[in-house]
């Protein structure tokens, strides 16, 4: 991709930040924090793409050695679409380091996003809040950690750092947060599963007063305001009242107010026809309108959502006072608060729960931002209940929080997801970076290699239902998605039947089912005989027939016929706990299956009988995801994964351990592949410490530096010319060892 150095109408400074980012020794070898400085100056098209670049792994850069921001970079310039700049980022010399061992053929970019600005790191625990402040005139961000740590943190977002040591005090998790001035000072109020609020002094840190006590269950929303002169908090709990605290003296205003038969989930605040006014959302499907002057209902319940009403935000469009609420029926909705009706249809677009809702105003146009299980947060510009432009993407867990402010002029959003991250976006910037590939919408969850009409390709499978084939060249798509599974795809394998390619998915759904590459269609009917989840499928031959091998929540292995159809046999049963993973090789001329399970265990299956060969490997101290086969020096093994963060070798001859557990990954490992490497049998291990391993296991040691991800590696595949394939969030990537 050619970059534009035009300084026609552009300052010599933009310029020259271009020039800079444009140097692709500078992205790797420089000091973030001085690569981090010339970001938002970057202007022509090479300089925004290598920024946004940057920024999409910047989280992961500032504690990262060079070596592994070569490689992240590398991986994120692929995601956008610029082939030329990842080479260019592979080629680059690390002092200390040996040349990069992998270059990025391809990756999609469905997860990139060029709003995204800065991460905010250092949580625990999923974030279960985020608020905004000014504290000495810096924008800040508060964010409460739904963690062991009962931590509320404070960042300076012009900086990203951290402001001080996290707040502590709550005993258990803190569920909300919200902001304040509080005898001129800014404050922070919090809530917490611990059944009671407290009050921070946001430039010192300290608590103010006492915790405020009284709700008799755990306390899920705050919002602040001010009633005849005095600065309040509302507060709504888990023993389904809202509270007024009167925030000067610490005490209760009124009693509570009682009316919802569910858990209140959140609660707004605002001011209509000069009464100030809270909303409140829950769990009864129901959201409530309450005069904080008198502590009565304002009008009748507002119904209309399906599920539970997580989040409430007040905003003004056309000069009306508007509620926007957020459910787990997957909608949004708008409310006149003068007459208590909806304002147009529900917003849809989101795919799961939505969790939570903010408001801003960008450009003049009242925005509300809306943050969902589906791990995006939308963006919907309140005149017209239309988004703008595309879903916020990064996150790899459901989106849990949402605030706004302005830093440095601009309009952003903060986001808080379950992912352990609170990030920053743009909410100004539209114009287009790169040509990312597209593909998945959640998280891939199986990948596997095939040839179809001479054309080799990777098939993968995800959370989104859905099945997708890629061109392993180019990483086009081959025709459209396989749509038909009515919930998650958890694996795929690929095999011929009839002369003719197919891929054999496992579903969430209880199914299996078999599809023809060359046309996209399926083949017969779902096969259904499992009465769970079905997380795991391999393919082999049996008496010169193609079958597939399922493995199953049920705690069950089925075989299939895939010429017919029908099952082969009758289920293989013996494990005791669920069963995530299955390979198939042979041991002693006869068609074996290898299984993973939940009960800690490898079992072996004689396809031919039915029957076990051998006793069940034991060793794990975790439970097993996957497992993959090879043979090592001229004897099958079983190379397994589990969640005790190792990977075991077995001999399936003896059933005995071959050689050491080789560790080196730091969280659960989910899938394994195996391969040859220069020669030698190697196996690839993919992990939630986002990272993949490769494995020689002639020596049990690991080769060269791990690859680093920006999200959990989930699967991973190899193809017959040695071509790694991994499926790390919604990403799909595609590696080749130099």
């Amino acid at each position: 991709m050619s970059d534009d150095l035009s300084i026609d109408g552009v300052g010599a400074a933009l310029a020259g930040a271009d020039l800079r980012l444009a140097d692709p020794g500078f992205l790797v070898n420089a000091a973030p924090a001085e690569v981090l400085a010339l970001l938002d100056a970057a202007s022509g098209p090479g300089g925004r793409l290598a920024a946004a670049a940057y920024r999409a792994s910047v989280h992961l850069h500032g504690d990262a050695p060079a070596g592994v921001r070569r490689q992240l970079l590398a991986l994120d310039a692929a995601r956008y679409g610029d082939q030329e700049l990842s080479a260019r980022i592979t080629a680059v010399p690390v002092e200390g380091e040996p040349a990069a061992q992998w270059s990025v053929e391809w990756a999609s970019g469905g997860m990139v996003d060029h709003r995204y600005r800065q991460a905010l790191t250092g949580q625990t625990s999923w974030v279960a809040g985020v608020a905004t402040a000014l504290v000495d005139g810096r924008p800040v961000a508060v964010a409460v950690t739904a963690s062991y740590d009962e931590t509320v943190r404070v960042w300076d977002l012009t900086t990203g750092q951290p402001v001080g040591e996290p707040l502590t005090g709550h005993t258990r998790e803190v569920t909300a947060v919200a902001t304040t001035t509080l005898n001129s000072l800014p404050t922070a109020v919090t809530a917490s599963w611990d059944e009671t609020v407290r009050v921070w002094d946001l430039t010192t840190g300290q608590p103010v007063g006492e915790p405020l006590t009284g709700h008799t269950g755990g306390v899920h929303g705050v919002a602040t305001a001010v009633v005849d002169g005095r600065p309040v908090a509302v507060t709504a709990g888990g023993d389904k009242s809202v509270r007024v605290w009167d925030l000067t003296t610490g005490q209760p205003v009124g009693e509570p107010l009682t009316g919802h038969t569910g858990r209140v989930n959140a609660v707004a605040t605002t001011v209509v026809n000069g009464l100030p006014i809270a909303i409140t959302a829950s769990w009864d499907e129901t959201v409530r309108v309450w005069d904080l002057s008198t502590g009565r209902p304002v009008g009748e319940p507002l119904t209309g959502h399906t599920g539970c009403v997580n989040a409430v935000a007040t905003t003004v469009v056309n000069g009306l006072p508007i509620a926007i609420t957020a459910s787990n029926d997957q909608t949004v909705r708008v409310w006149d608060l003068s007459t208590g009706q909806p304002v147009g249809e529900p917003l849809t677009g989101h795919i799961d729960r939505v969790s939570a809702v903010a408001t801003t105003v960008v450009n003049g146009l009242p925005i509300a931002i809306t943050a969902s299980d589906d791990q995006t947060a939308w963006v919907w510009d309140l005149t017209t209940g239309q988004p703008v432009p595309e879903p916020l993407t990064g996150h790899t867990g459901g989106v849990s929080a949402v605030a706004t402010t302005v830093v440095n002029g601009l309009p952003v959003a903060i986001t808080a997801s379950y992912d352990q991250s609170v990030r920053v976006w743009d909410l100004t910037t539209c114009r287009p970076v790169g040509e990312p590939l597209t593909g998945h919408a959640r998280g891939v969850t199986g990948v596997a290699t095939t040839t179809v009409n001479g054309l080799s390709v990777a098939v993968t499978a995800s959370y989104d239902q859905s099945v997708r084939v890629w061109d392993l060249t180019t990483g086009q798509p081959v025709a459209e998605p396989l749509t038909g599974h009515t919930d998650q795809v958890n694996a795929v394998a690929t095999t011929m039947v009839n002369g003719r390619p197919v891929a054999v998915t496992a579903s969430d759904d209880e199914t299996v089912r078999v599809w023809d590459l060359t046309t996209g269609q399926p083949v017969g009917e779902p096969l259904a005989d499992h009465i769970d989840r079905v997380p795991a499928v391999a393919t082999t031959t049996l008496n010169g027939r193609p079958v597939a091998v399922t493995a199953s929540d049920d705690e069950t292995v089925r075989v299939w016929d895939l010429t017919t159809g029908q099952p082969a046999g009758e289920p293989l049963t013996g494990h005791t706990g669920r069963v995530y993973g299955v390979a198939t090789t042979t041991l002693n001329g006869r068609p074996v299956a290898v299984t993973a399970s939940s009960d800690k265990t490898v079992r072996v299956w004689d396809l031919t009988t039915g029957q076990p060969a051998g006793e069940p490997l034991t060793g794990h101290t975790g439970r097993v995801y996957g497992v993959a086969t090879t043979t090592l020096n001229g004897r099958p093994v079983a190379v397994t994964a589990s969640s005790d963060k190792t990977v075991r070798v077995w001999d399936l001859t003896t059933g005995q351990p071959a050689g050491e557990p080789l560790t080196g990954h730091t969280d659960q490992v989910n899938a394994v592949a195996t391969t040859t490497l220069n020669g030698r049998p190697v196996a690839i291990t993919a992990s939630r410490d986002k990272t993949v391993r490769v494995w020689d296991l002639t020596t049990s040691r690991q080769i060269g530096r791990e690859l680093v991800f920006p999200a959990p590696v989930d699967a991973v595949a190899v193809t017959p010319d040695g071509r790694l394939v991994a499926g790390f969030g919604w990403e799909v990537a595609v590696l080749t060892h130099r």
